[in-house]
């Protein structure tokens, strides 16, 4: 949406106040609409109406202005991504009574790849919440979580992050899965800059590229690449691989930008 030029309306609006008032509100509008912030849409799928409902008031209180779908089963979920191809998220439960909660996932992943889909169970065992994020949810929320926690959980995916249960962050690493890397006590032995420690940093915070280079003061490649780095250094290939693997490693990150 391009940004709105004044002079269209010089002849209309001849009064020069009134004119600043209507350039800076379609700016305004321009820049929401850029940033995704105006009249997002929100799919959530689950078989129960109460639950639903419950979600629905959540985002509400975090998007007053979204656009909420609902489904009841996997085939109404995919009717309605067809038909709004520009859904930015979707709130997924992984129990659903006509197909497997997972195939869905991996389907929108395959068709849809850059809708954010949040996981909810009420499992949160976790092999599932492992398989979740393999097949690329951007986070798990498990039912029996209080309200200010989902919606803290929500709020980070809305924002561009990802959303890990502190659950599988507290696993114990099995002595046989050890390796290398279990026997560096901090970032700075598997030969991290400091930049790269500060990006790995936010990242741990689950912030996007975006926010990352504007708290750091870099442009968003340069992010990227030492992103790219960072992951090669923790031997993984995705963001929410490396949260997992450093969150196991109990590293205490903390970026000095932001102190």
């Amino acid at each position: 949406m391009g940004r709105f030029r004044e002079p269209v309306f010089r002849q209309l609006l001849p009064s020069p106040k009134t004119r600043r008032w209507v350039y800076d509100f379609f700016n305004w509008i321009s820049v929401q609409w850029d940033d995704g912030e105006l009249f997002m849409k929100v799919l959530i799928v689950d078989d129960h109406a109460l639950i639903r409902e419950a979600l629905h008031a959540v985002l509400k209180q975090l998007k007053r202005e979204a656009v909420i779908f609902e489904a009841s089963n996997g085939r109404e979920a995919m009717h309605i991504v067809e038909e709004h191809p520009d859904i930015s998220l979707i709130l997924l439960d992984i129990n659903l009574p006509d197909r497997d909660g997972f195939s869905v996932l991996r389907e929108l992943r395959d068709r849809y790849a850059t809708i954010a889909i949040i996981i909810l169970s009420s499992s949160d065992d976790q092999d599932t919440v492992k398989r979740a994020f393999k097949l690329g949810a951007l986070g798990f929320i498990p039912k029996t979580t209080e309200r200010e926690v989902m919606l803290n959980a929500i709020k980070l995916v809305f924002s561009g992050g990802i959303y890990i249960p502190s659950e599988i962050l507290e696993e114990t690493t099995s002595p046989r899965l050890t390796n290398k890397l279990a026997t560096r006590d901090s970032p700075k032995g598997l030969g991290l800059t400091d930049r790269q420690i500060e990006v790995l940093a936010l990242l741990m915070k689950g912030k996007s590229n975006k926010i990352i280079a504007r708290t750091l003061n870099m442009a968003v490649p340069t992010v990227k690449n030492h992103i790219t780095v960072v992951l090669k250094a923790l031997n993984v290939t995705s963001r929410t691989e490396a949260v997992i693997k450093v969150g196991k490693m109990g590293w205490e990150l903390s970026p000095k930008s932001e102190s």
